[in-house]
């Protein structure tokens, strides 16, 4: 028997490749399939099962595609509908794979056809838990992404389910059971979970809010439900891609892998709606790129912020990339739902730059720079772009707190005449930030270089820390 943890570290995702005797199983795989393929075959080992543990939201799954080049057969737990073939396993049903066993077990909370896979080895004892979005390490799924998609399904009720199937299907299993979850660290589908990516059943049970068995019901709807921020627009979209079915990656390929002249992307930039995409470093980016083009940088956190901020999943989208890496960026698209790239610029920006065609360019100032500035005028306006947790933990005395995610519903807040020093925490943000406003006629941003991390190590500007209240006794 082999299994491997797949991870993907944008996506902070976990995808599973079980193996054994000549047959495999692959859990909830992303958007782009051959490298599951090729994993087999170089094992000599058939895929069997596409298992999903639930109707993703954060990105589309491969299960289409792959179970059409491979034979496999797409299994959902019990109460899914989809317009598409696959299995719909029974609660408690045993799926054969080579020499083990594999145990479906519904758990519905995260959404309602939520579903662990329980693998048995070979001498038949319980060894790993997929939990999908079920249970994570240091926390369990939120409920409330499921209400985007249908609105009798409150954040309540699937709170309530939750907590039912936390202690009536998991917690009944053996402590030495390992856990693997869909997400950790970095994913909007929890709220805190571990940097861990798998752990053991009991250890979570020592450490994991929710597995605390002194915990009622009502305590854990109320924990559970305190803090939760609105999930990224995208997710709900993915969720029905998820359902209904989407283009093959093959498809989305062909399309968005079209280089085009210099020429040729001016006029499709003039000529179309579509949205100029630049993912090159962010300090790259601030030393000259095309007039109107965003940058999100591919090193980041690329593909959760594509889908934060680019409000349309339809949106016709030209990517400016460094070069070789113009299939990369289009993949990391598509897997968020993002499929209408159009082509990217051949040569990159050095082609546009050559061929003298208009340059934009964004204030990139260092901390020094910034400390006097700011020194010499009091009441400058200071943008502060992380998300207000981070803001809450420490800031600059004098900052504002725009949070990134909210700037399409806060734009109005944003002065358009005065300049303003944007940072975030180490830099990425900030420039997203400021060229999605440069493209809207904001001119008067200026970036501040490594962000919060820079101005705390390297200046003397008043630094306010949370304070934990403290209670009268």
């Amino acid at each position: 028997m082999k299994v491997e943890q797949l991870y993907t570290g944008c996506l902070a995702h976990g995808a599973y490749y079980i193996e054994s005797n000549g047959e495999a199983a692959i859990i909830d795989p992303l958007r782009e399939v051959e490298p599951y393929i090729q994993k087999a075959a170089r094992n000599g080992a058939t895929i069997k099962y596409v298992l999903e543990t639930h109707f993703h939201a954060d990105f589309v799954s491969g299960h289409l595609d792959l179970a059409k080049k491979t034979g496999a057969t797409i299994v959902y737990g019990p109460t899914a509908q989809a317009a598409f073939d696959f299995y719909a396993a029974k609660d408690g049903e045993l799926l054969q794979l080579g020499n083990v066993q594999i145990k479906v077990i519904h758990t519905p909370g995260h959404t309602m056809e939520s579903t662990c896979y329980l693998l048995y080895n070979e001498a038949e004892q319980p060894y790993a838990l997929f939990t999908g979005d079920t249970l994570f390490i240091g926390d369990v799924g939120r409920p409330d992404l499921a209400q985007k998609v249908k609105a009798s399904l409150t954040q309540e009720l699937l709170a309530a389910h939750l907590y039912d199937s936390l202690r009536n299907k998991i917690m009944t299993l053996p402590d030495d059971v390992i856990v693997y979850p869909a997400h950790g660290a970095g994913s909007a589908c929890g709220k805190n979970m571990s940097k861990e990516t798998f752990d053991t059943l009991g250890h979570q049970k020592q450490v994991n809010y929710a597995l605390d068995p002194t915990l009622s019901k009502a305590a854990f709807i109320e924990n559970l439900l305190h803090g939760l921020v609105a999930p990224p627009a995208y997710f709900p979209l993915n969720v029905l891609m998820n359902i209904q079915g989407y283009d093959s990656i093959d498809e989305v390929l062909q399309r968005g892998t079209h280089a085009l002249t210099v020429n040729a992307f001016e006029a499709a930039a003039n000529e179309t709606e579509a949205l100029i995409l630049d993912t090159r470093a962010p300090e790259v980016f601030a030393q000259g790129f095309i007039p109107n083009s965003i940058n999100i940088g591919i090193d980041g956190n690329f593909a959760p912020w594509v889908g934060t901020l680019i409000q349309d999943i339809k949106q016709p989208i030209l990517i400016v990339a460094d070069e070789g890496r113009a299939e990369e960026v289009i993949t990391r698209l598509a897997r968020v739902g993002y499929d209408y790239c159009i082509g990217y610029l051949e040569g990159g920006f050095d082609a546009w730059k050559a061929a003298n065609k208009e340059v934009d360019y964004i204030t990139s100032i260092s901390v020094e720079a910034f400390e006097q500035a700011v020194s010499n005028i009091p009441s400058a306006s200071i943008l502060d772009v992380r998300k207000k947790s981070e803001f809450d933990s420490e800031h600059l005395l004098h900052a504002n707190n725009l949070p990134l995610d909210f700037i399409n519903e806060r734009m109005a807040e944003i002065p358009m005449q005065v300049p303003t020093y944007v940072h975030c925490a180490g830099g990425y943000r900030s420039m997203i930030f400021i060229s999605i406003l440069k493209a809207r006629g904001y001119n008067h941003l200026i970036d501040v270089q490594g962000g919060f991390k820079a101005i705390k190590a390297q200046t003397h500007l008043p630094v306010t820390e949370y304070v934990c209240p403290t209670t009268m006794l």
